[in-house]
């Protein structure tokens, strides 16, 4: 069990600096474009989350498939650790409401139904190209 546990904290650092790097690197790009929708819609949080969603897609389509055999380890360092410090339920639901406060109603609409469809879309994914 404490072997599992340092897998998962250590998949989720690494997620979680992943995640962090991405935010930060978006959030340079659109300064350019402050005052749009671009600049309004939470981008980072959305592309973190749909690759979760693919990666970990793709990592049990290819062990439900047989295609890989992964030990009880590295299956949870790469799915509850990584996956799970890369994505982020939490941050997602704090950029709605802050959208919502901004009555921004128009982008929590077109964010929380663009999240959710390209989250399954690409879970889908995930497991399709697993099988291939």
């Amino acid at each position: 069990m404490f072997r599992l546990l340092i897998c998962a904290f250590l998949g989720s650092g690494l997620g979680g600096v992943l995640r962090y790097l991405v935010s930060y690197w978006l959030s340079r790009i659109n300064t350019a474009t402050a005052g749009s929708f671009a600049a309004l819609f939470p981008w980072a949080t959305l592309l973190v989350n749909v690759a979760g969603c693919f990666v970990i897609g793709l990592l049990y389509g290819l062990i439900d498939a047989g295609a890989i055999r992964l030990s009880d380890q590295a299956r949870t360092f790469l799915t509850v650790g990584l996956c799970g410090g890369l994505t982020t339920f939490s941050t997602f639901t704090h950029e709605n409401y802050l959208l919502f406060q901004s009555h921004a109603f128009g982008i929590v609409l077109i964010y929380a139904a663009v999240s959710l469809i390209l989250g399954f879309a690409c879970a889908w994914a995930g497991h399709a190209v697993a099988t291939l």
